[in-house]
């Protein structure tokens, strides 16, 4: 599959990137059943597009088009809806407690959705959910299917819904030539030949029953089972287990024959679903609780501890390698120190078996515990530490958290810091281990060091030669300019994100102004609230002399610059609306001049290449040799972005200036 969009780069899709990202992987999902990405990351897409743009038309256009559609157009008796979706105990919790009663959970199987329609105790139709609202006539090839009974065992007529699905041990005998079970199950059941159908051995699930007067959902599954249809597999829970619940069989799923993609739950009592009713897009008495990536069981061999650029001491756990996503895992996130509390782990031995989730295809964690570490399992106990694992000095705990007491000092703390600078202006080449020799050799202990160094002190470090020097300290040259925005973000204060950063930039423009601003104020701003402005504010006042010192050494552009440039001939700007940035050796000025010129025309000049950049300007002086901006442009253009690479003398033309 293709690789996940990080959050910052989810971040920076505008909304017209964002449809056709919707779009583009809707109809790979739902009409060539190709998907290139997970669902989790589909459902990241969506929900970033419902964030920025709630009304798009894309969000009413999501499932099968007319162009997937292969057999006879069936309605439905009553809308197949979607289940709602969620990705953390928070919100199952919330979603559970608008209901009285048990609740019955199941495993969310992979496959297709359809519909079965019985008259006199004989199958008449068999549809697949399609829109919700209209599906394609299968009733051939569901009839291929063992599980489903072509006549009931008493004369009636309900309608049976359920999954069409292939089990793991079929799969494997065409895994060479199919991607994963889904995609086949749905190749197969639109089958035009129904004896090919019968070849691929499909299974069916049935987990509903319309046209009954049964009282639960357990009866209905019950009834189920004596109309010959397999049982399927489900705990009846209390609203206190519903995390059991959960993880019982997210840790059976290395186990099925079957894949599943989450976990089911929905309300037991039949009158409460009545009473809670249904929107247009699924109903309330149901939720399923999606796995965030592709999982594992593996043993906890032992745990270290990371210390992070604000100086948050956090254990990384060291497991069995495991493939996830493509790529083996062998150190796993566990999130803060109180974790190891609520997991149990704390005080045991290594040994337990544990899940691990890769969510959106990024980030490795421990999801919880499938088994405790045997008894008489040799090994110390995991505690806390009791000094600092970088600079062995004292260490605080605060509630889940543990911290250095002294980040100031503190050699990882100090390297992550820079580390985050680096990234959030796109400095590049300035990696961990060239960070952690810089910091040793004592020519790069501060974030405002980067702006001091030269080459005569790079190349006295390992594996850097005279060349690999002069394009670091290059790199660094090029970032001198910065919008305030990537400024405020780059300082690493804990709640100030691209989001925040933004609200900043577009409210109070300069420095000057962001620094006196009060948390009262910032609070009142839609979105961030008192919590975010306080800690937005008084990380702001601890930076000071880190802010006073960089901005000897770096040139804030004013965001409204180049509106004023432009109100002043009275004319919107020839570039108003565009970012440009530039590489390579101009001929005709200075990188800095061609950044002002872009100003003065009602453009942006931003400090690095991203997914949104309009133009990239390649200096005619350019030897052949990509730079790295040109390099990561048409990266981007490759996955889909629309840069469009330029060179000097058509910027020129485009200023009207030859």
């Amino acid at each position: 599959m293709t690789k996940a969009l990080s959050d910052a780069q989810l971040e920076a899709l505008g909304v017209e990137q964002l449809e056709a990202e919707v779009r583009h992987h809707n109809r790979l999902y739902w009409d060539l059943n190709q998907p290139e990405i997970s669902d989790y990351d589909y459902d990241r897409l969506v929900r970033r597009l419902q964030a920025v743009a709630p009304d798009s038309v894309v969000l009413q256009q999501m499932g099968p088009t007319d162009a997937g559609r292969t057999g006879a157009a069936v309605t439905h008796s009553a809308p197949m809806l979607s289940l709602d979706k969620c990705y953390d105990d928070d919100d199952l919790h919330s979603w559970a407690a608008k209901f009285e009663g048990d609740v019955v959970v199941t495993p969310k199987m992979d496959g297709i959705a359809c519909s079965l329609r019985y008259q006199r105790g004989v199958l008449v139709q068999a549809a697949t959910r399609g829109s919700g609202a209209l599906g394609d006539d299968i009733t051939a090839n569901a009839r291929t299917i063992q599980d489903i009974p072509s006549r009931l065992p008493h004369d009636s007529g309900p309608e049976v819904r359920g999954e069409v699905y292939m089990r793991l041990s079929v799969f494997k005998t065409f895994s060479e030539q199919f991607s994963n079970p889904r995609n086949l199950t749905a190749g197969a059941i639109k089958h035009k030949v129904s004896d090919r159908c019968r070849e691929y051995k499909l299974s069916f699930a049935a987990y509903d029953l319309l046209g009954t007067d049964a009282a639960t959902e357990e009866d209905k599954f019950q009834r189920l089972e004596q109309m010959g249809f397999p049982r399927m597999e489900r705990k009846v829970v209390d609203r206190q287990q519903l995390r059991q619940a959960y993880e019982h069989f997210a840790a059976a799923r290395d186990s099925l024959d079957f894949e599943i993609d989450g976990v089911v739950f929905k309300t037991n009592l039949l009158s409460e679903q009545e009473r809670l009713g249904a929107t247009a897009h699924h109903p309330r008495f149901g939720m399923a609780y999606k796995f965030q990536g592709d999982s594992s069981a593996t043993t906890l061999r032992d745990v270290e501890w990371s210390v992070s650029r604000s100086g948050v001491i956090t254990p990384v756990a060291l497991v069995e390698p495991v493939t996830l996503s493509g790529a083996e895992v062998g150190r796993v996130s566990l999130h803060n120190a109180g974790f190891l509390h609520k997991l149990e782990l704390y005080g045991r031995p290594p040994g337990a078996k544990v899940m691990v989730t890769r969510r959106g295809g990024v980030i490795p964690h421990v999801e919880f515990v499938v088994e405790q570490a045997p008894k008489g399992v040799p090994g110390d106990p995991i505690t806390f530490p009791e000094r600092c694992p970088s600079c062995d000095g004292p260490v605080l705990q605060d509630g889940d958290f543990l911290y250095c007491k002294d980040p100031e000092n503190c050699r990882a703390a100090r390297i992550g810091a820079i580390a985050h600078y680096c990234t959030v202006l796109d400095i590049q080449g300035f990696g961990d281990k060239l960070l952690a020799q810089a910091y040793d050799a004592g020519i790069l202990r501060t974030v405002q060091d980067l702006y001091r160094l030269d080459v005569d002190e790079l190349v006295e470090l390992e594996r850097v030669g005279k060349k690999s020097a002069g394009n670091l300290v290059q790199q660094v040259e090029d970032h001198r300019e910065l919008d305030l925005a990537t400024f405020l973000r780059a300082l690493g204060i804990d709640e100030l994100g691209r989001h925040v950063a933004t609200i900043l930039q577009e409210q109070y423009e300069t420095i000057d102004r962001v620094r006196k601003v009060t948390a009262d104020e910032l609070a009142a701003i839609h979105t961030i609230g008192d919590i975010i402005a306080r800690k937005v504010v008084s990380g702001l006042e601890e930076r000071a002399e880190l802010i006073d010192a960089l901005l000897q050494h770096v040139t804030l552009a004013r965001p409204g610059a180049a509106k004023t440039a432009a109100a002043a001939t009275g004319e919107e700007g020839t570039l108003a609306g565009k970012s440009f940035v530039f590489t390579g050796k101009l001929l005709a000025f200075e990188r800095k001049e061609g950044q002002k010129r872009v100003l003065a025309h009602g453009g942006e000049a931003p400090s690095g290449v991203t997914k949104t950049l309009d133009f990239l300007v390649v200096g005619d002086g350019a030897e052949g040799r990509e730079s790295s901006k040109l390099k990561k442009a048409k990266k981007y253009v490759s996955e889909g972005a629309s840069i469009k690479i330029i060179s000097e003398s058509d910027f020129l033309q485009m200023i009207g200036d030859r």
